[in-house]
């Protein structure tokens, strides 16, 4: 199993959105941590190091770092704001 850390940005952004939302991601993140083959929606970046996992209308930024068994969540927005 991965351990998670989160950027203050993810985190700020987590903490500021709707309730229901924030519960609906942080289950994704946590089943990402254990088990990535078996998650869908993920796609490897194209112009950044990371990959991004889709959960409804929000995306989540992040790296893996398979040597420290660690997912660092870079960001967490809305499609239309997290590309910028």
């Amino acid at each position: 199993m991965f351990k998670i850390t989160f950027s203050k940005n993810a985190d700020k952004a987590l903490r500021r959105m709707p309730r229901n939302n924030a519960v609906l991601i942080a289950n994704k993140i946590k089943e990402l941590a254990s088990d990535q083959k078996k998650m869908r929606n993920i796609k490897k970046l194209t112009n950044h190091p990371g990959y991004r996992l889709r959960v409804g209308d929000w995306r989540v930024v992040y790296t893996i770092n398979d040597n420290e068994l660690l997912i660092h969540v870079i960001n967490i927005k809305t499609r239309g704001e997290v590309y910028k």
